[in-house]
Parts: structure tokens; sequence; C-alpha cells
């Protein structure tokens, strides 16, 4: 078996290796030297060093969605992740008809972010005309809660997958001890539960925390930014740059935001897998 592997391997791997480098690698780089250039089309640039860098970071638009979309982050991450471990706490304490409730929290994931957006936005604006109070598109805070709102309804159904998986996988023997040691509810949670699925924490904070930074169909969908791109996410402001204004330089500045971007999800979502799973347990 080993040798079929080894003589047979370029078959399988080499396909896959060159979609990476065609679809991944090849753009990527070609992004990063866009974003020195100042360009209308790929093929009439010119090159402008790091003007377009200077820009970006000096563009007060891009710092307000930065801010706008790190709170965003913060707070849809915390309620996704307490939330989802609060489910699949219930759903795994031998509770009947768990099954279906698992279906049903698990839906909203299959549904595409920016029907959802539409469908939010019908729902909300239809409730804040009730209440007496202004439109998403109106007000950046209740613009504010209500990607929040779609956010967990859409993300807690896939993370409380991942935390039933790791609930399940706890050794029993773990449980009985320390039931027989007379440990409570809680002692037993913080104490056992959540240190043995510390890797299931792990996977499901780099996925609501990259989510949310990433964030862009539903913002489009929900507030489109409105009003006056106050309610503007990250890659809905560098989405605004690059398509929504003429002239050859919005491309690059556009380019350099995405570079900006992507760099900044990239330390971000290191730093949070060092200092999570440096908490997992061994096992």
């Amino acid at each position: 078996m080993e040798k079929a592997v080894r003589k047979y391997w370029p078959i399988f791997v080499l396909p896959t290796l060159a979609a990476f480098v065609v679809g991944f690698i090849y753009p990527f780089i070609q992004g990063l030297y866009l974003s020195f250039c100042k360009f209308s089309t790929i093929k009439k640039v010119k090159f402008v060093g790091l003007k377009n860098y200077q820009y970006a970071l000096t563009d007060e638009s891009f710092f307000r969605a930065f801010l706008y979309t790190l709170a965003f982050t913060v707070v849809s991450v915390i309620l996704i992740n307490v939330i989802a471990f609060m489910i699949a706490l219930a759903l795994t304490s031998k509770i009947k008809g768990s099954n279906a409730f698992r279906t049903v929290f698990f839906m909203p994931n299959l549904i595409g972010g920016i029907v959802l957006g539409y469908i939010w936005k019908t729902l909300l604006d239809c409730f804040l005309t009730l209440i007496s109070q202004p439109l998403l598109a109106l007000d950046e805070r209740w613009g504010f809660v209500g990607l929040v709102i779609l956010m967990c309804w859409q993300q807690i159904g896939y993370m409380m997958i991942i935390y039933i998986a790791g609930l399940q996988s706890i050794d029993t023997a773990y449980l009985e001890a320390a039931m027989i040691d007379g440990a409570t509810s809680l002692q037993t949670l913080f104490r056992v539960k959540i240190p043995n699925v510390m890797s299931s924490i792990t996977i499901c904070m780099f996925l609501t925390l990259t989510n949310g930074f990433k964030l862009f169909d539903q913002n489009l969908a929900l507030t489109g930014g409105e009003p006056a791109h106050k309610s503007e996410m990250l890659a809905l402001n560098i989405y605004s740059t690059f398509y929504a204004r003429s002239g050859a330089q919005w491309k690059g500045y556009g380019q350099a935001k995405a570079v900006i971007f992507c760099i900044l999800v990239i330390a971000i979502s290191l730093i949070q897998l060092k200092i999570t799973s440096s908490k997992e347990v061994q096992q």
C-alpha cells in the first residue's frame, strides 16, 4: 500500500497543487504587485511605490471601518461561542428531541449570506417601524445590532456542532471521577469539560474571528454601509473603494487596502491561535 502511494502520489497531488497555484498563489502575488501601482486594468499599470499605502493608512473611512469591524467581531465572537457552547451542553445532556434541535439550529448556516441579509433587513425594518425607531439604513447603531443578530443566527448552529463533537469526545472517566469527588455541575464544567474541549474552542474562535473580519455580503445586503458609510465594515470599504469610484488611482488604493486587510486578519488569527492552543489539554 505504501509503495503504491509513493508511486502514484503525483497523480493526486499535482492537479490540486496546480489549481492552488493558479487559483490562489498567482493572483495573490499579482494583487500584491498591483497594490504598488496605479492601474485601470491589469495591462495598464503604472508603478507608484508606497503612494497607495500612504493613502490607505491615512484614509479616515478605512480607519472608521476598522474600528466598526473590530467592535462587531469582538461582540459576535463572544455571543456566538457562548450561546453555541450553552446549546451544545443542553443537547448533550440527553434531552428529548436533541437531534431535531441540532437540525433546526444548523439550518441557517445552509442559506447564503446575501439572502440572509435581505431577509433580515425586511424583518428588522418591519420591527423598527412598529416600535417607531429609525430603519437600519438610517441609524448605524441599529445596523450594528442587526449585523450581530444576523451573524449569530447564521453561525451559532455550525459552532454548536463542533462543540457537541468536542463534548462527546471527553473521556467519561474524567466525568465519573469528578462525580465521585463530589464536584458540582459548575465545577465539572470549568474544571473538566471546558479544559477538555479547548481544541474545539480554538477552532470555533478561529472561524468566528475570521468570519467576523471578512464579513461582506451580509453587510452589503443588510445596511450597505449606510448611513454615510458609518455601518461600513472593512471588506465593504475595500469593495467601495475599488469598484464604486471611477479613476485609475482608486484601483490601486483599493488593492493596497486589501493587502493591509489580509495582513491584519492573518496576524490577529495567528495571535488567537497561539493563545487558545496553548491552553489545550494534551490527551
